[in-house]
């Protein structure tokens, strides 16, 4: 059944107001004055496109905005032409982005109204690991907005479809144009006729909002669920399977986009358990796509329990088969050669696959930042990934230009965020993790913004003026900077210096360098990654360790090789030096570790200083919300940095640097609480 659009206008007034709760995103302004929206043409999508300008319209009364439907050449995708009178594009999706910016240039008082506006991607998509029982891996936010357990499971209610619509609604208003509605790690279920009908319910909420509907997919699914004695990608029977399973989707589903694939990867099946390759198990399923124009995203993210670096595997896998896949399977590379870690370079396979289509994949849920306690703005990383030169065709093939068609012509450009979307009432846990989703889905339309002016946005949207006095500014510009700094300062007091995955156990929150249980594969404990012993610390990377700088292109590889011209922030990602190493600050490698794990505490310090001066800009519900998060931000951090410095210590026997503050816990009390948390199954 297709959502009419007097259907969508009673769900869009039906949102209703809610108090400061964060329900409202950063689309919390109402219209301050009238204007009339023409268009020549009729539809759902054009229908939204005039009710949002007309319900939050800052401009003149009165105004008159055309939406106009045309084909210009300089216009790409879903991009559109802006100016003060109209909202032109080639696709109808292209009229409601350019009226959600239009209604952004105004609330953030921009003066830039004219110009083109094209998406740096074509598909522009949020992953989101949601579970068929609700539950939501890596999602610190509540339950799944899409799935719920037992005898709820396929009951569509009128408040999933309000939630879906606001859902739909905010990705809409940033030019976010897919959505991925279950868990990578898949269960074959999705693709079962009652599963696959309440996808169709889903679709039909998001399809007015420009967005298709892809589904994770099991590869085993043929043999779980198809009565099939094997899934092998080149048996005729599996073949076909998939091809009448399509079928099923697109009768259900018409502008179905197409499968996310985890496969050969932390113990789910692929084409690999049938001597296969990556390229043969994509190609099958996309050759079952191909006719109705979908795609296959098939994640990178693979490694396996042998002596080979952890950071090689993914690359030693993949630049192999470059130029073996179909055009419409597109790689999915997470921005690192390890998970998503406060901050690793590059992945070496950005810009080294020349013939395979490529897609960046972030992670907008803070996994390994904090979960939803700690504020961390990941802009300023992300910025980082995609501004990093991979010199793959020269100076200037930067990760995003060899991601997004600038250089390599492949059929579609695409990137991915995991989504940190869940059922609590301000959507991500965290009022500032709101942050997140917003700047996901600006990169995502246009990879040259810089931080600054997605915070800058964001504060501005988000919060709103109190007044049009000074001192507005001034809170739009401090909690601005505290944003753009908040990466660094998790970074500091978490991993500085290019320490990677030091993690406690399991649920990836806090500090747990000394976890290596006896039987454990060695690299999923930390001292596989910081070697830290008498000597030194840091993992060798070199041509005289395990050579993982060779995956990366000349002058890189040489630079990285090099502990002298490495970038301090990777120093230890590449390199295993002495405690004494003199670093360019003078210091020595330890003391300036200490320097930074204190720098890190510090700066949360001075979050809460900044935010505690901000209340009388904040309602009293966001306000206090945020305070509360801060303050254990700060006392995580300093068990941080306690654990770690203590702990490393036991190694170096060298003192902490006596004008830095002492620790405040001891090292063994940290151990039990870590161990605790672990028998207990917190933060899993």
């Amino acid at each position: 059944m297709k959502t009419s659009i007097f259907s969508l206008f009673f769900i869009l007034i039906c949102i209703g107001l809610h108090a400061e709760d964060g329900h409202k995103l950063w689309l919390r302004a109402q219209s301050t004055s009238t204007v009339n929206v023409e268009c020549s043409k009729q539809s759902p999508i054009i229908e939204i496109a005039k009710i949002e300008l007309q319900n939050m319209w800052q401009g003149k009364a009165g105004h008159t905005v055309v939406l106009k439907l045309a084909k210009t050449k300089k216009l790409q995708g879903d991009g559109f032409l802006l100016s003060e009178n109209q909202i032109e594009s080639n696709t109808e999706a292209g009229l409601l982005y350019g009226a959600f910016e239009m209604l952004r240039k105004q609330q953030t008082q921009s003066s830039d109204f004219n110009g083109i506006f094209n998406p740096s991607y074509d598909l522009r998509i949020l992953n989101h690991w949601d579970n068929l029982d609700g539950t939501i891996e890596r999602g610190y936010a509540g339950q799944s907005i899409f799935w719920h357990p037992g005898s709820e499971a396929f009951k569509v209610t009128q408040e999933d479809k309000k939630r879906w619509t606001e859902y739909a609604r905010a990705n809409a208003s940033i030019g976010i144009n897919g959505t991925v509605l279950n868990n990578v790690n898949a269960s074959p279920k999705i693709l079962t006729p009652e599963y696959l009908n309440r996808v169709r319910e889903i679709a039909d909420i998001l399809r007015p909002y420009g967005i298709q509907t892809y589904l994770a997919v099991n590869f085993a699914s043929p043999s779980v669920i198809g009565g099939l004695s094997t899934s092998d990608p080149l048996n005729q029977e599996v073949v076909a399977w998939w091809k009448n399973k399509v079928n099923e989707i697109y009768k259900l589903i018409p502008d179905f986009g197409g499968f996310l694939v985890k496969a050969n990867s932390e113990g789910q099946p692929g084409p690999q358990n049938f001597g296969r390759t990556h390229a043969d198990g994509a190609n099958m399923m996309a050759d079952a796509l191909k006719a109705q124009g979908g795609i296959v995203m098939w994640r990178a993210f693979v490694y396996n329990p042998s002596d080979e670096d952890r950071a090689k595997q993914a690359y030693s896998e993949f630049m192999p088969l470059d130029g073996t896949f179909s055009d419409n399977v597109i790689v999915q590379v997470k921005n690192g050669p390890i998970d998503f870690q406060p901050r690793e370079p590059f992945s070496p396979l950005f810009g080294a696959m020349k013939g395979t289509g490529v897609m960046p994949e972030f992670q907008i849920t803070q996994e390994y930042l904090g979960h939803s306690v700690h504020m961390v703005f990941l802009a300023t990383m992300w910025e980082e990934v995609l501004n990093s030169d991979t010199f793959q065709e020269g100076k200037g093939s930067t990760v995003a230009r060899c991601t997004d068609g600038s250089i390599f012509k492949q059929k579609y450009s695409a990137i991915a965020g995991v989504s940190n979307v869940g059922s609590d009432i301000n959507w991500c846990g965290h009022h500032f993790a709101q942050a997140n989703w917003y700047a996901f889905g600006r990169l995502a339309w246009d990879n040259t913004l810089t931080s600054e002016q997605i915070a800058d946005e964001w504060v501005k949207l988000t919060f709103g003026k109190v007044s049009n006095t000074e001192d507005d500014a001034d809170f739009v510009k401090a909690i601005k900077e505290l944003m753009l700094d908040s990466r660094e300062a998790a970074v500091d007091y978490m991993m500085p210096l290019g320490l990677h995955h030091i993690f406690a156990a399991h649920h990836h929150y806090g500090p747990g360098p000394w976890w290596a249980p006896s039987g454990m594969r060695k690299d999923w404990t930390p001292p596989y990654y910081h070697r830290a012993d008498s000597l030194g610390i840091g993992f060798n990377r070199t041509t005289s360790g395990s050579n993982a700088v060779s995956q990366y292109h000349q002058p890189l590889s040489q630079q990285f090789n090099d502990p002298e011209t490495c970038p301090e922030k990777y120093l230890l990602w590449f390199h295993h030096l002495p405690w004494d190493y003199k670093m360019k600050s003078g210091r020595t490698l330890w003391d300036e570790l200490c320097f930074h794990y204190d720098s890190g505490v510090q700066k949360v310090r001075g979050f809460q200083k900044i935010w505690d001066k901000s209340e009388s800009y904040v309602d009293t519900e966001r306000f206090a919300a945020v305070q509360k998060k801060l303050r254990e931000q700060s006392l995580n951090a300093q068990e941080w940095k306690d654990a770690c410095l203590l702990y490393f210590q036991q190694f170096n026997q060298l003192p902490i640097p006596y004008d830095l503050e002492r620790p405040v816990n001891k090292l063994e009390d940290l151990i039990e609480k870590d161990e605790k948390q672990i028998r207990e199954g917190r933060r899993n």
